[in-house]
């Protein structure tokens, strides 16, 4: 059984009037090793990026398209997603709630996983052109609801947000006056883990493979001012 027929006999499980989140109620078990593979995950993620579709006052066919893309909607699934997108638009419960349910799927050895879904969030969000002061809330809470640090928050930020601050020591994740020995380990680290072969491996969406690149442009040019600062 796919997750889609899942998704699908999970809705059609709701009575006239009840909200998306009370799927989440009637769901049984779950997939330890995999919560990103699971019923559960894949509403949350949906509802999340209804939500922030529609932070800053209004959703956008940009924003709608941006998600199907991001998150990698089949045609022949379409009209499931499309009900929970409109559900979770409809939905009282506030996106806090989303992101805790997801935040609560996941332990320390998953923070890989909550930063694509925050760089899929970013990215439709940005889809319309602009990034709304309400869009920026939306996103630092669900960052810190996940877990992420005000500076991971910023550095993803910064590389998507033209115009936002980028602190290189945000960008490679290591606070300022970290030895130069420890900012190469990070630097290295970071550009390992966000290698586009290594995305690739883990079966992340193509739209958000592709930003890869920009990812990796942000970190050398991070640890380029660095290591420039240090030679002076």
């Amino acid at each position: 059984m796919s997750i889609w027929t899942r998704i699908a006999e999970a809705l059609s499980a709701l009575a006239q009037g009840e909200p998306l989140s009370v799927v989440f109620e009637k769901l049984q078990g779950r997939v330890d090793n995999h919560p990103e593979l699971t019923v559960g995950f894949t509403i949350a993620v949906i509802a999340l990026g209804a939500k922030i579709a529609k932070a800053d006052g209004q959703v956008t066919r940009d924003e709608v398209t941006a998600f199907r893309r991001v998150f990698t909607i089949d045609e022949a699934e379409a009209t499931n997603a499309a009900r929970v997108f409109n559900l979770a638009r409809q939905d009282v419960a506030g996106f806090d709630s989303y992101a805790r349910k997801i935040a609560a799927m996941f332990g320390e050895g998953h923070r890989d996983v909550l930063e694509d879904v925050m760089e899929g969030l970013f990215l439709i969000a940005l889809a319309d052109g602009a990034y709304h002061p309400g869009e920026d809330d939306f996103l630092r809470e669900v960052a810190r609801i996940f877990g992420l640090t005000e500076s991971c928050f910023r550095a993803l930020r910064a590389s998507f947000v033209e115009g936002a601050p980028r602190d290189p020591y945000d960008v490679l994740g290591v606070p300022p006056g970290t030895p130069i020995e420890e900012v190469r380990a990070a630097w290295k680290a970071a550009v390992r883990e966000h290698h586009p072969d290594r995305l690739i491996a883990r079966g992340v969406p193509e739209e958000a493979v592709k930003l890869s690149e920009r990812r990796l442009i942000a970190l050398n040019a991070a640890w380029e001012e660095i290591s420039a600062k240090e030679a002076a």
